[in-house]
């Protein structure tokens, strides 16, 4: 049973995290996940939903002992999310936490949903050490499931216990090392991105593709998806550059330029948001049009006030979420926090409500990977996703297209 069949209103299309390196302080105040920088006290870019978190939260004093908790069912489940130590990484797990309240909320408020768990809050602060700790007074606790923790290492922590004491995890980071039996991460991995636009731009009638990757953890992972993804395609070896910083662009344009004139490289992937300008304005004094070369970013485009602005990216395209599925919960978030929800509040919110599930919640034993690794999958408000048996989601991503007015839908959501 997805959560679609649980309640109508809950259909929707994909809002997005992406991908897959454990989340790490990038600057203070941000995170980089994946392809997407997360950050408090930035502008939001497209309304509801973009790459920042739209204001500062303050973390709020949890107990320390045996956790806030919520919820009436009967069904124990352990939320873990860093509310001390870092700052930052503190006031991201502080809204998670509010947003898993704002779905029991949801919850206890529709007569056509059973309440089925009673969540306790447990503080991680931002060490493995401290996630393990939390882990195991949830398992004392009883706990049949653990939604979280949000940080790679703390989850791969976390899992040695979860799977010690038998219990199911639905971690939040998007380190895909960190999955496995028993461990599934609620998250957006590069291969999905990959996947949803190299398809796209194979139906599209494109035959060669080049990417160029920055030369990082974060660069690597995309480009090693980008490279599986391309083969399984049916493409042969696409071209993979590498750069150090969004000087080089021209540099590595020129590389590209004699099999772009011979039309063996008709799209190129620049999913870094910060040189992705700088790629575009390379390509067009090269005289590359856009008829020619398909440009190809990330999820961590969506929003961008610059992206949207920059004329050698007009036309470009994208894998993303569909941010419904925010806008649908910041109102009701807002009015009870008096604040805006972090990019990443849907997770807890998504996974709150997976938890409830009747068919998982109530089953023997509950949360078990037969039911959890369903071909059908659930929807939710990170839209269709379903659990691989290796612990990994697939998501239904759409595909976006720049423009003057910014950047619209071109192809609905797909796993």
């Amino acid at each position: 049973m997805g959560f679609g069949q649980v309640n109508a209103k809950w259909r929707r299309g994909v809002f997005a995290l992406a991908l897959g390196l454990a989340l790490t302080s990038c600057s203070p105040g941000t995170f980089q996940i994946g392809s997407r920088t997360l950050g408090w006290g930035e502008p939001s870019g497209d309304g509801g939903g973009g790459n920042s978190g739209g204001g500062m939260l303050t973390p709020s004093p949890m107990p320390q002992s045996g956790g806030e908790v919520f919820g009436r069912g009967p069904v124990p489940v352990a939320l873990l999310l860093p509310l001390s130590g870092d700052q930052s990484l503190a006031a991201v797990g502080t809204s998670l936490a509010n947003a898993s309240k704002l779905a029991i909320a949801f919850i206890e408020a529709n007569p056509n949903i059973a309440e089925n768990i009673t969540i306790t809050l447990r503080d991680t602060g931002d060490s493995a050490a401290g996630a393990v700790n939390a882990a195991n007074a949830a398992v004392a606790g009883g706990a049949k499931l653990i939604l979280g923790p949000l940080k790679g290492d703390q989850v791969v922590a976390v899992s040695n216990v979860a799977r010690g004491a038998g219990v199911s995890l639905i971690g939040f980071s998007n380190n895909a090392s960190a999955a496995g039996q028993g461990v599934y991460l609620l998250s957006v991995l590069p291969e999905m991105e990959m996947k949803r636009a190299i398809s796209y731009v194979k139906g599209q009638g494109r035959r060669g593709l080049a990417g160029a990757f920055p030369a990082t953890p974060y660069g690597e992972a995309l480009a090693t998806a980008f490279r599986q993804q391309a083969t399984m395609a049916g493409f042969g070896p696409p071209a993979v550059y590498t750069f150090s910083g969004p000087g080089e662009a021209a540099q590595i344009v020129a590389q590209a330029k004699q099999q772009i004139d011979r039309g063996m490289i008709d799209a190129f992937f620049i999913p870094e948001r910060a040189s992705a300008p700088a790629f575009a304005a390379a390509l067009a004094s090269a005289g590359v049009t856009g008829d020619a070369v398909q440009i190809v970013g990330s999820a961590d485009w969506a929003g961008d006030a610059t992206i949207n602005s920059t004329p050698g990216l007009a036309g470009a395209i994208y894998p993303a979420v569909d941010e419904a599925g925010f806008a649908a919960i910041a109102g009701d978030y807002q009015a009870r926090f008096g604040s805006r929800p972090h990019p990443l509040a849907t997770i807890a919110y998504t996974a709150t409500i997976l938890a409830n599930v009747n068919t998982l919640s109530m089953a023997t034993p509950p949360y078990n990977p037969g039911l959890l690794t369903g071909a059908s999958g659930f929807n939710g408000r990170d839209g269709a996703f379903r659990f691989l048996s290796n612990g990994r989601a697939e998501y239904a991503l759409v595909v976006k297209k720049v423009g003057a007015g910014g950047a619209t839908t071109v192809d609905g959501a797909k796993l």
